[in-house]
């Protein structure tokens, strides 16, 4: 393994405070009512501040300097992707009866469901306010961008809705392809190729530099979505904390179920484990081994690398930044390294 990923994991860490400095202004001194402020300022900051390394708006920033741009010009981009991330998450964990998000109770067991919704439908707003905000921005990049955000929403919608849809009607006939579309719109497009795609717009990219870091944050988004589907299973990290193997208990249809269903003697077993919503280790372990002995792991595993391989190969031929480029190939490199 190269010493890339050190090195995105490096800018990361750099640049994470300038990002969640600008975000908290979006919650700082924005009313003089003391009930507006505990009802809806203060836990949406508090949602906002719980956040892990912020690698899309970095990476929205980054694409704006691939292109020979300036990186804190894309700060307001950055920070609506953030935004939507927050509003999706706070209504995702609703919607799946979630319990906790990142090690914290989920907003909605803290506050109620419908000051959770309310914090979450104001974090939508937040998404194109933010970018109206922005007196460095022309008109003609602002409405690009909106353009690329509101495709965004609709995408993660759609995605969200065919996630939503397979649990409550009890599907269990869902294709390898199926899931990939679903994730594609659920995940790809917000965590990798509208952040990529807005900071190009606003960095002043070429159409070849705008779409070859979409198509780059595409594969690398939906990379990180199997990833993070793998980690939840079998991460050692994530073994220590309370939602390991959360995915079995909700019934996900992850790469890894999906797979294991088409391929296991044990169908109906594995059924049982994931409509059952148990919390028991033993079930948990035994959906495991049979995601192992189909050979499902491997396969979600494998399936990511060459994700992330194309991703790279992508890049290759077009004019970027020495540096951010680098620094793009490190972030596709830091996935290969976790799933290993």
């Amino acid at each position: 393994m190269s010493a890339l990923p050190s090195l995105f994991t490096d800018f990361l860490n750099r640049h994470v405070d300038e990002v969640n400095e600008y975000l908290r202004a979006f919650f700082a001194d924005k009313t003089d009512s003391a009930d507006i402020e505990a009802y809806l300022y203060a836990p949406l900051s508090a949602f906002s501040d719980n956040a892990g390394k912020r690698h899309r708006p970095l990476i929205c920033m980054l694409a704006c300097a691939a292109v020979g741009g300036d990186f804190h010009r894309a700060l307001s981009a950055a920070s609506a992707i953030e935004h939507f991330q927050s509003a999706a998450l706070i209504h995702d964990d609703i919607a799946d009866n979630g319990h906790l998000r990142r090690g914290k109770p989920c907003l909605h067991i803290t506050e109620g469901v419908g000051i959770a919704i309310n914090c979450g439908d104001y974090a939508l707003t937040l998404v194109t306010d933010a970018i109206l905000r922005d007196e460095g921005l022309d008109d003609a990049c602002k409405l690009a961008v909106l353009r690329e955000l509101v495709d965004m929403m609709q995408r993660t919608v759609e995605g969200q809705a065919l996630d939503l849809g397979w649990v409550r009607d009890g599907r269990f006939d869902i294709t390898v392809a199926d899931y990939l579309a679903m994730a594609t719109h659920k995940t790809a497009y917000y965590s990798g190729a509208i952040p990529l795609a807005c900071g190009a717009i606003i960095g002043g990219g070429t159409t070849e530099q705008i779409e070859a870091l979409r198509s780059f944050g595409m594969d690398t988004g939906l990379a990180f979505q199997i990833q993070d589907d793998l980690l939840n299973l079998i991460g050692e990290k994530e073994s220590r904390n309370k939602d390991f193997r959360s995915d079995i208990t909700e019934g996900k249809r992850t790469l890894v179920a999906v797979h294991a269903l088409r391929s296991s003697d044990h169908h109906d077993e594995l059924v049982d484990i994931l409509t059952s919503e148990t919390e028991d280790p033993a079930r948990l372990a035994r959906a495991v081994e049979l995601f192992e002995d189909t050979g499902s792991i491997d396969y979600a595993r494998n399936y990511a690398l060459e994700l992330t391989a194309r991703a790279k190969r992508t890049l290759e031929g077009v004019e970027l930044d020495v540096r951010a480029a680098e620094l793009l190939l490190a972030m596709a490199d830091f996935f290969v390294e976790r799933l290993n």
